[in-house]
């Protein structure tokens, strides 16, 4: 089969950087998904991706796709004929329907039975005839931002698109996508090379275009800026500091990248580092530079998009636009200090936390009496937790932070040393939104950790309490991340603190009737809930789960304990039989009304030596059970458990549970009942039973 080369581009004027990624990646699984379904092989592909174009470029596809045997099948054989020996209507309709008399149809078997059968061929697709509409339902289907017209055009796009290129080898496919026909001008680099390049062959793209001064490929140009960057700061004797989100953008910035070196003036080290960074990076696209302890250096690397034959001027530009950006972080940083963080706290009664709960001054004051809660609990002194509460939301009202958002807590750690804060209270503030994201770090010291879980407790029970809890995708006060930053902080720094003990604290310091009155159980239920896709992560089963949170458990730290105890007893070679063992007793003491019972055993009632055997395993095997449990040692007190196994299964051999005696069937289901309470203490095991 004839296969040639394919190659697709869409030109348009600058594409989104942050999208760009995103894009590409779209841009070429539709295609590859549009050639699939219309069974067009193909040999390997290569995406390309610059700030200008969308390009994939796709070697030894097929020209036609392979033809195809097609079978309907029809009405059972028995009814395609009448008693005369005529076709039957059934038929008859069925061969009108393909087109065909019904001499052309064949019988074959079926698992349905022999059934009327139509074969034929259908045709392959043709790649050019294809080609039109995967690429039409390719540009619909891409995940564009934000779709824009221009001119008098009524296409939409993320951008205006100013050429296509679609050819098969030599030949390019007759289409039309977006107001632009497909020809084999593609564009270089805007200024180092404006003119058209017309392409002989789609195997010449990616040379072609590094020859006009553009590295079509994504991944060649990210790898080029992190050399060219890494060897601007080794001239240096420096590191530079490379930011993966900065790089993926600056990447989509560029089709000829060039690194040079700026510096600025050392006075404006004094501004804390994190200020000159978010200035570089944020704003200007910037590498910062820091010396092998970290420490910034007056010094910036910035990648060009053009080869100047005078770098320096270029250079000159770059510190000229930077220049007033660092100036204005040192005017904000100085001008902060002149005021001290207690004096900005009356300011933030003018600034609402949401309209149902106050403002940020209520939330403070909330926060200094939680955290003094928290206090003990968490080890924490409860004066200076209170203190670091009281300040935890005045660097929001200073210059800094309100021109670089990033820097709240940062910043108010800053402004709480120049103050005289106590370094635990200082630290407190910048800490109190750890973990920010999944994996991120947690905070540190004892206060600390209590400011970080007195802000999340107040906000989960204060929008839950005015019923407003996360729904689907929308979740405008990051609930999901304040409650699985809850659940890490106790969990991770093995702090033993009850969910609903801390949400009640919590909601202590509301005025009555503000909030609903389940509000409790409601975000402590969600908290929780919030653990099954932990552990799932995990590769811990969700029945394991289940099993731990059918018990009520509300103190993640003792959960987390039970779930990792039960997930290692589900792997014990006696862990099946005893979980549908406690499934089939839960079964039979709900369905006699005996759930929950706690009738005491009577020895003088057991007569057969099966039920002996067990009443006397599992007097044995409690002690060391609840030894284990007051301990916390939840894997050996599931251990204890598993010679029970043996007894169990006698037991339910050999011993008929409903005697016709009242008593003794009574004493027996009390025997069961002990049996299930047992494991109760740690979890539902039943649920580790398969489903039936």
């Amino acid at each position: 089969m004839k296969t040639e080369t394919l190659l697709i581009e869409l030109g348009t004027e600058e594409l989104p950087p942050t999208a760009l990624q995103s894009l590409s990646q779209a841009f070429s699984d539709s295609i590859l998904a549009g050639l699939a379904e219309q069974r067009l092989g193909h040999g390997s592909w290569h995406s390309f991706a610059t700030p200008r174009r969308l390009a994939l470029l796709i070697e030894d596809v097929a020209l036609k796709a392979e033809d195809e045997q097609v079978a309907v099948f029809g009405p059972p054989a028995d009814k395609a004929k009448a008693d005369d020996g005529s076709w039957s209507p059934a038929a008859v309709g069925f061969a009108r329907k393909q087109g065909v008399n019904p001499e052309q149809l064949t019988i074959e078997d079926t698992d349905k039975g022999p059934r009327l059968c139509f074969r034929s061929t259908a045709a392959g697709a043709s790649t050019t005839d294809a080609l039109p509409d995967i690429l039409a339902t390719t540009v619909r289907s891409l995940p564009v931002p934000k779709r824009m017209r221009w001119g008098a055009s009524r296409s939409e796009f993320v951008r205006p698109v100013h050429w296509l290129i679609v050819m098969l080898g030599e030949d390019v496919v007759d289409c039309e996508v977006l107001e632009q026909h497909a020809g084999r001008e593609t564009r270089g680099h805007r200024f180092h090379a404006p003119e058209p390049i017309t392409l002989e062959h789609a195997a010449n793209y990616e040379a072609s275009l590094e020859a006009a001064h553009v590295i079509a490929d994504s991944t060649r140009r990210r790898d080029m800026i992190m050399g060219q960057v890494t060897a601007q700061a080794d001239a240096l004797g420096a590191r530079a500091s490379i930011d993966d989100d900065l790089l993926r953008e600056v990447t989509a910035l560029v089709e000829w990248p060039v690194a040079l070196t700026g510096s600025f003036e050392e006075r404006f080290l004094a501004v804390p580092q994190e200020a000159l960074v978010s200035s570089m990076q944020e704003h200007q696209k910037y590498f910062p530079v820091v010396d092998d302890d970290g420490k910034l250096l007056p010094n910036f690397i910035f990648v060009s998009n053009i080869e100047s034959r005078d770098p320096a001027q270029v250079i000159d530009g770059n510190e000229r636009v930077i220049r007033p950006r660092l100036a204005d972080a040192d005017f904000f940083y100085r001008s902060d200090r002149q005021q001290s963080l207690e004096s900005r706290v009356d300011r933030l009664k003018s600034i609402v936390f949401q309209q149902k709960l106050g403002t940020l001054h209520d939330k403070a004051s909330r926060l200094e009496s939680l955290a003094r809660a928290l206090a003990g609990p968490v080890g924490a002194d409860a004066d200076a937790a209170a203190r670091a509460a009281r300040l935890s939301k005045t660097d929001l009202l200073t210059l800094l932070v309100g021109e670089f958002s990033d820097l709240q807590g940062i910043a108010g750690r800053y402004y709480a040393l120049h103050d005289g804060e106590p370094t635990d209270v200082a630290d407190a503030m910048q800490q109190q939104y750890w973990p920010a994201y999944a994996g991120d770090r947690l905070p540190e010291a004892p206060i600390a950790t209590c400011l970080a879980l007195a802000d999340r407790l107040d906000t989960l029970i204060g929008i839950f309490g005015i019923g407003q809890p996360p729904t689907g995708s929308k979740d405008p006060f990051a609930l999901r991340r304040a409650a699985l930053g809850v659940l890490r902080i106790l969990v991770e720094k093995e702090l033993p603190l009850d969910l609903r003990d801390a949400l009640g604290w919590a909601l202590d310091n509301y005025p009555a009737n503000t909030l609903d009155a389940d509000c409790v159980g409601a975000v402590t239920r969600y908290m929780l809930e919030r653990l099954r896709a932990w552990y799932e992560d995990a590769d811990i089963p969700v029945e394991v789960f289940k099993a731990v949170n059918a018990r009520g458990v509300t103190t993640p730290l003792d959960f987390d304990r039970r779930v990792k105890a039960v997930h290692a007893f589900s792997t014990l070679p006696e862990a099946a039989a005893l979980a549908s063992a406690n499934k089939r007793v839960s079964n039979i003491l709900s369905k006699e009304g005996k759930d929950g019972a706690s009738s005491e055993v009577r020895k003088d009632l057991l007569t057969e030596q099966a039920e002996k055997q067990l009443a006397l395993a599992i007097a044995e095997s409690r002690p060391a059970f609840e030894a284990s449990m007051a301990e916390g040692h939840y894997t050996e007190a599931l251990g204890a458990l598993a010679g029970l196994q043996a007894p169990v299964d006698r037991f339910f051999d050999d011993v008929m549970v409903m005697a016709d005696d009242d008593s003794v069937r009574n004493n027996r289901l009390a025997l069961l009942s002990s049996l299930r309470e047992l494991f109760l203490q740690m979890a539902d095991i039943s649920q580790l039973a398969p489903a039936r």
